[in-house]
């Protein structure tokens, strides 16, 4: 006897395949078998937070079969930590770390960029390291040695499975930043910065 199976989302009860035909306008869904198997497999491309839900797989015995699976969509998220900026002091190691959360499985590569250029390992400027820890939540650490007031920019980190995430780096030349925040977000200072704050406010208690 040769069964049927139908795959339906309870969403809005909408019969989305039966055997290998589609009856969805949605050209995502397609219903995928193997004739020497007994597997059914219903295939969602390019899936979205909306396709989350539970989706079952009826098939055509007697008494009716079914099957429910919970189908739940993530997005992987990108967060560089202490951005949107990052003040340091001429000397000191800038050190960038980008968070990888959410993703199903960890990103195949993490590209680190200074102003849209791809950051070489091995450039002239040396002093310049990546090291990158994979698992559940992958984090990628950014070294640069001895910055530079050319180190200063736009750093951005480019996971392969999820979206970019930017950072602006300032490298002081021993000045104190005029704006101690930019956009309702606050600025990571150097040590040498806190330093210069706490002098300014005790020359205004004594003046």
């Amino acid at each position: 006897m040769l069964l049927e199976v139908s795959w339906v989302r309870h969403r809005d009860t909408h019969l989305l395949t039966v055997g290998r035909f589609t009856y969805t306008s949605d050209q995502r869904f397609r219903a995928i078998h193997n004739p020497h198997s007994e597997d059914w497999t219903l295939q969602i491309k390019y899936p979205q937070h909306r396709d989350s839900g539970i989706y079952e797989c009826q098939i055509s015995t007697t008494p009716h079969k079914s099957h429910l699976v919970h189908l739940n969509v993530v997005e992987a998220t990108t967060d560089i930590i202490g951005e949107p900026e990052l003040f340091i002091d001429r000397g000191s190691t800038i050190n960038l770390t980008c968070v990888v959360k959410f993703s199903p499985e960890p990103p195949a590569y993490i590209f680190w960029n200074h102003n849209n250029t791809i950051i070489s390992y091995e450039s002239p400027r040396g002093g310049v390291s990546v090291i990158t820890e994979k698992g559940e939540t992958t984090t990628s650490f950014l070294l640069i040695q001895q910055a530079r007031p050319s180190d200063s920019g736009q750093y951005q980190c480019n996971p392969s499975n999820a979206q970019s995430k930017t950072i602006t780096v300032h490298v002081l030349n021993g000045e104190y930043p005029a704006a101690m925040q930019r956009g309702g977000q606050p600025l990571h200072l150097s040590t040498n910065a806190h330093r210069y704050l706490l002098i300014a406010s005790l020359l205004l208690l004594l003046s």
